[in-house]
């Protein structure tokens, strides 16, 4: 699909019918998060695909949010493995594994599959319940699956700023 498509075609689905992901988009889905860039290319996202009923029971156990998914990736960072920035007042984790998130979310769309950007949850408590090792931050969850053919965009999903409110030319 053309990128600017997939890019307004894309929205954050809270009705998915529950029908597995296919192997194949899964992997392309995986494969463009691989390539994501990331500081120094520390690469240091680690994900977490949660397909089976326990790991989705664990999901529910954390946020309201699946809304009946049937792939969630788990996408977290090693907090251990992170490029700071002069000055030391921030690293590169969260950055980078939200430019790896975008760029399986990007993917997913491009591929036929809906998905959801979930951040209603506790990482901590994500991280434990998981059995994440202690140096892994969780950033987000993503929903992955296919939509209900009642499922759409919220009411508010095509509302955007002019450039003009959120770019300014120094």
């Amino acid at each position: 699909m053309e990128f600017k498509k997939v890019v307004e075609s894309r929205y954050s689905c809270k009705k998915f019918d529950g029908r597995p992901v296919e192997a194949a988009q899964l992997e392309a889905i995986l494969e463009a998060g691989r390539l994501a860039p990331t500081a120094k290319n520390l690469q240091e996202q680690r994900i977490y695909v949660v397909q089976s009923d326990e790991g989705l029971a664990k999901i529910d156990a954390i946020t309201r949010c699946r809304y009946g998914a049937s792939t969630v990736i788990v996408v977290a960072y090693d907090k251990e493995n992170v490029f700071t920035y002069p000055g030391g007042a921030r690293d590169s984790g969260v950055e980078d594994a939200s430019i790896v998130a975008t760029h399986m979310l990007l993917a997913a769309a491009d591929a036929g599959v809906d998905s959801c950007w979930v951040n209603l949850f506790d990482p901590a408590e994500a991280a434990r319940e998981l059995g994440l090792p202690e140096n892994e931050e969780v950033l987000m969850l993503l929903d992955l699956g296919y939509a209900q053919e009642e499922a759409g965009p919220l009411k508010n999903h095509y509302s955007r700023k002019a450039l003009s409110e959120t770019v300014e030319y120094l």
